[in-house]
């Protein structure tokens, strides 16, 4: 029996049009995206499905990526698809909160809205920057990061690919000495702020007070933590770990080690895009991923797990 993971992209893989296969064939993916926008007080069909500047602004690009990615992940459970784990990068750990049973839909949506405004309003514009270092070990990148002021790294994403954050000079000078040291390339990101540095811990402060009035329920299935790439099982810990991840370095990589320890043999990427396929190939090669994204992607999943 194959054991699967859930695993959700964050924010910078969200594309207009996501989610709409499910909407206009699935009623319950068409309810939670006509919830979502009821909740909010926007449309989020509207802002998922029809070209607009506003998919791209973090405060709504959180809510409409979640909406989407659980929309298709219960549409994928209705066929007989369940998993034994789940775990998502940075934003994407709001929807594997929901298929751990963490979070209602609801709670999870109003509150990665509310995640969105804090972290895009944390750091005013052009003062905070990020930047993909690409193959160079970790423990030299560790080496320059932590022997400077105003830098952190923010994801672990896979073998050759490190992202820093921090204040806008201090990356690009970080950037400067990483290749002296033997990056291949450092590459400044097209993003709003510097997410997961510690320019944000006073957002992380005041997305507990958000979480204080959210309901979070024992782990059903256990989700693994991007903080500390472990499986958690209780509740007892989860609103500490989710204000902390929003200022500490997201081990992408470490998880899905820690998912492949655990024996997980089949990945399922659920969301717009490949990049969470792309990374867990990275760390093994020969893992099975299958990414959703449309809705025949449905057949190809069933078809990988032997389900009829």
């Amino acid at each position: 029996m194959s054991k699967v993971a859930f695993i959700f992209p964050g924010q910078g893989a969200q594309v207009c049009g996501m989610g709409q296969e499910f909407y206009e064939n699935s009623e319950t993916a068409k309810q939670i995206f006509d919830k979502a926008g009821e909740w909010l007080g926007f449309s989020m069909t509207e802002l998922c499905f029809t070209p607009n500047d506003r998919l791209d602004i973090t405060e709504y690009t959180q809510p409409a990526m979640v909406t989407a990615e659980v929309a298709m992940m219960r549409v994928l459970e209705e066929n007989g698809v369940h998993a034994d784990m789940a775990a998502g990068l940075s934003l994407g750990e709001y929807s594997a909160l929901v298929a751990a049973g963490v979070m209602n839909e609801e709670d999870a949506i109003r509150t990665v809205r509310e995640r969105g405004i804090l972290m895009q309003e944390a750091v005013p514009a052009g003062e905070g920057a990020m930047a993909a270092v690409l193959a160079l070990d970790a423990v030299k990148i560790e080496e320059v990061t932590e022997s400077m002021e105003g830098v952190w790294i923010a994801n672990y994403n896979c073998p050759g690919q490190i992202v820093i954050s921090g204040e806008t000079e201090a990356v690009k000078e970080a950037a400067e000495r990483l290749k002296e040291a033997g990056a291949k390339r450092c590459v400044m990101l097209n993003v709003s702020g510097p997410f997961h540095s510690g320019m944000l811990v006073e957002a992380g402060r005041k997305l507990g007070e958000v979480l204080d009035e959210v309901s979070i329920s024992k782990p059903v299935i256990p989700y693994i933590a991007n903080v500390n790439a472990e499986l958690i099982t209780e509740e007892s810990q989860i609103k500490d770990l989710l204000c902390r991840q929003v200022s500490s370095s997201v081990r992408w990589e470490q998880s899905v080690r820690k998912m492949l320890d655990e024996g997980v043999d089949v990945f399922v990427e659920i969301g717009p895009g490949k990049t969470l396929s792309s990374f867990v190939k990275k760390i093994k090669r020969d893992a099975l991923v299958v990414n959703v994204e449309h809705v025949a992607d449905i057949a190809k999943v069933k078809e990988a797990l032997g389900i009829v």
